[in-house]
């Protein structure tokens, strides 16, 4: 065996005789294969950016010759993928971050230097390690062991849907590129102007339902859209009030836009095929999980909203939110009948004055399922979603992380801020 087979055996075969190795000398954990399976697909997802941008900047070069994918053996790069998204998570699934954080970059320093024939290293290949460890070594990690753990939720649903985004817009169709070649990416970078920036609004607007719904298992369901850790409770609020499944039906219309904005049939095929599975396997395997969870709660509300089939009106379980509100606030007084006058379903406005003086600063939603109440524009954009469909993208796009920072700041600042109001009982 010449050298350079040897490397390229030893990029694979080591990593993954270490992951499996790991895997029968420690004890299983009951979230630890959701961990391994989010930490892999990040790794397989980032390494392949860094790829990219290294063919652009040079850090390193690979010898042609094997099966490459973007001019990257498939050896090295699953190899890499398993050393950084499996063993740390098998082997060391309790120490430090830091600790198996300096140990895995420690190996590939001294590592990288030995795959020569096959990796050549240029001069400035410590900048595409030190990238590597913030792109793909350190999330992988953290989104393991948050999910192992069972901590972050919100943060690590936000790497959630971020990996998604990788996984469906990005690694999907590279594959279909290095499986079919032809025009790649070119469709969509050599599109005009107003077409492309048209297309991505569209993007975000089918996604907006998704994304929303992510976040609406973690605040209110306490768990994410993954089986092995979902939500406690079950979910019927925000953009649930319209749609049984929301994710599957925004992530269906958005890999056809995308295959659409890209010319290619079979981005076109993948994503037909992605909604037979949601609609079928995904759908049915789900709706027993849920019905045995929740049971006569999953009945009524799946007989009431359809799985892709989209409300107008939102679906309401017969318990009252509550909106409190102050009377006595001319912008919020005006805010107030805007609201009654839309006749919203599901929840009671109720006078801000008759809670306890210094209690309430901002307008206050209080959800009806014990959840904790919400203030300020979140609590706007929550009562949205009890309006219409049309109101309820507006509420879900309100609430994104950020966006929701940004608006209620803007409105504090031109004068629409905190208030304290007297105690009128």
């Amino acid at each position: 065996m010449n050298h350079s087979l040897y490397v390229r055996a030893t990029a694979i075969y080591l990593p993954l005789a270490a992951a499996a190795l790991a895997g029968l000398l420690r004890p299983r954990r009951s979230r630890q294969l959701a961990a391994c399976l989010l930490s892999l697909f990040w790794t397989l997802c980032t390494l392949l950016v860094l790829q990219r941008l290294n063919q652009l900047t040079g850090w390193w070069a690979f010898s042609p010759g094997g099966l490459l994918f973007r001019e990257m053996p498939l050896e090295l790069y699953f190899g890499w993928a398993m050393l950084w998204g499996l063993v740390p998570q098998l082997a060391f699934p309790k120490g430090s971050l830091v600790w198996v954080s300096a140990f895995m970059v420690a190996f590939d320093l001294v590592a990288m230097p030995l795959c020569k024939p096959v990796l050549y290293l240029g001069n400035h290949w410590l900048a595409g390690e030190a990238l590597a460890v913030l792109l793909v070594l350190l999330p992988a990690l953290l989104l393991a062991r948050w999910t192992l753990n069972d901590t972050h939720l919100e943060l690590r649903a936000t790497l959630q849907v971020v990996l998604s985004v990788m996984l469906f817009l990005f690694l999907v169709p590279e594959l279909v590129f290095a499986v079919r070649p032809g025009d790649g990416w070119l469709p969509l970078l050599h599109s005009p102007s107003w077409q492309r920036q048209l297309g991505l609004q569209l993007l975000l607007l089918l996604a907006l339902p998704g994304v929303s719904a992510v976040a609406e298992f973690a605040q209110r369901g306490h768990g994410t859209p993954l089986p092995y850790d979902p939500p406690r409770h079950l979910v019927t609020s925000g953009i649930y009030r319209y749609c049984a499944n929301p994710m599957q039906l925004s992530c269906g219309l958005v890999m056809l836009l995308w295959a659409a904005m890209l010319h290619n049939l079979w981005l076109l095929l993948a994503a037909c095929m992605s909604i037979l599975y949601s609609a079928g396997i995904a759908e049915w395997d789900e709706g027993r999980d849920l019905a045995e969870r929740f049971k006569t709660s999953w009945q009524y509300y799946r007989r009431a909203v359809p799985s892709w089939r989209v409300r107008w009106l939102p679906y309401h379980s017969g318990t009252s939110a509550r909106l409190y509100i102050a009377r006595t606030c001319g912008p919020c007084s005006e805010l107030r009948l805007w609201m009654e006058a839309r006749h919203p379903i599901g929840f009671d406005l109720i006078d801000a004055e008759t809670l306890p003086s210094g209690s309430i600063q901002r307008l206050r939603y209080d959800p009806a399922d014990g959840s904790a109440p919400v203030e300020g524009i979140r609590a706007l954009g929550r009562a949205m979603e009890h309006l219409h469909l049309g109101w309820a993208f507006c509420g879900a796009a309100l609430r994104l992380p950020l966006v929701w920072q940004s608006v209620q700041l803007l409105m504090d600042a031109s004068g629409l801020g905190p208030r304290i109001l007297g105690d009128m009982t």
